[in-house]
């Protein structure tokens, strides 16, 4: 089949969303020929685009064509023509919907957005859209209630888990995620707050370990912000990692902090809390102890862990990670069941998924 893929959100954006899109193309890749379109006014060239998402994959994108089409900012009969040529198209997307003539048309909601789909026009457009899914049961369960429709599959993003369980750790504390302030911000200056925090009251615990915060930079002035913050303490920060460099952070790792939707109520504004988390699941793969805060995709991640390993305020952040410090024999107990978690969302068990929808 001939398969065309889009996000509003490629070029712009390397996150875990863009990394979730394309997984599922270079699986289904193996069996068809995939597309997946750039907007015609883009002003980057496809080479330098693919080449800017295979350092950040860490994979080759040689199986996957990148063009240039009208599917943002084209007309309606544009779009229509476009997608015509198509056995199927993938769409995330950010609130906003088009008619496809594609065969099959698959709808993949990566943001839990509270919006009003009641309009004869959506309820049209909701209709094109034959398969709808979601990257979390969180944001199934968000779209489901405000967008009125139902969603037929919850897609996990997945990781690459080792086969082995990573024992030896260095003192080191890890954060991954971009560093920006708006909608579902990481909240980077919570975990520096926490660690400053956590070093004045356990001294001799946290005697000689760091707080490592990686991501790619969107916003600078925030960036440089946490960095006036952290002065004094030793916190690193890793600006734009490569894929190679992210693997080498996780596995020296021992305890992973995620603080995304801190101080936000779910219920009100969803879309600002961790749609799912795909970074939290890429710590347990690598043998690392999350310590997250509990809302939006990550209870599911964690399961039965989350009793042990959530957290609401600080001062629960600093609690649950001064024992994992302190008591060693804890800390394996809890890392080898975050370890074994983690094959729940295997590539195994992914690509299987995939070609189950695609099939």
């Amino acid at each position: 089949m001939k398969i065309c893929f889009y996000s509003p959100y490629i070029p712009k954006h390397a996150g875990g969303g863009e990394k979730h899109l394309l997984d599922v193309a270079l699986v289904v890749a193996k069996k068809h020929q995939v597309v997946i379109v750039i907007p015609e006014k883009e002003e980057l060239d496809i080479p330098e685009i693919v080449s800017k998402y295979e350092e950040f994959m860490g994979t080759s994108l040689s199986d996957i064509q990148f063009v240039k089409a009208p599917l943002q900012n084209g007309t309606i009969l544009k779009k229509l023509v476009w997608t015509a040529g198509f056995d199927a198209l993938y769409c995330v997307t950010d609130g906003s919907l088009f008619f496809s003539l594609a065969r099959k048309n698959y709808l993949h909601i990566q943001i839990p957005l509270q919006l009003d789909k009641s309009s004869i026009i959506d309820r049209l457009k909701l209709k094109n859209w034959s398969h709808i899914n979601t990257n979390s049961e969180f944001t199934k369960k968000v779209i489901e209630k405000s967008w009125h429709v139902h969603v037929d599959t919850v897609l996990y993003p997945q990781v690459q888990v080792p086969k082995k369980l990573i024992k030896e750790k260095d003192k080191v504390i890890l954060h991954v995620g971009r560093f920006f302030k708006h909608l579902h911000a990481k909240r980077q200056d919570i975990l520096v707050d926490i660690f400053r925090r956590l070093t004045e009251r356990h001294p001799k615990v946290t005697k000689g370990w760091k707080l490592i915060l990686v991501g790619q930079v969107e916003d600078q002035k925030y960036f440089e912000e946490l960095q006036a913050q952290a002065k004094g303490l030793p916190i690193e920060f890793v600006p734009n990692a490569t894929h190679s460099q992210l693997e080498e952070y996780y596995k020296k790792a021992a305890v992973y902090w995620h603080a995304t939707g801190f101080d936000v109520d779910e219920e009100k504004n969803p879309e600002k809390v961790e749609h799912f988390g795909i970074t939290t699941v890429e710590a347990m793969a690598y043998s690392v102890v999350p310590v997250v805060l509990a809302k939006g995709g990550q209870p599911e991640i964690l399961g039965d862990l989350g009793t042990e390993l959530s957290w609401s305020t600080r001062e629960q952040c600093l609690t649950i990670t001064a024992e994992l410090l302190k008591n060693k024999q804890y800390y394996q107990t809890i890392q080898q069941a975050a370890f074994k978690r983690a094959f729940l969302f295997d590539s195994t068990l992914f690509a299987a998924k995939v070609e189950e929808l695609f099939s």
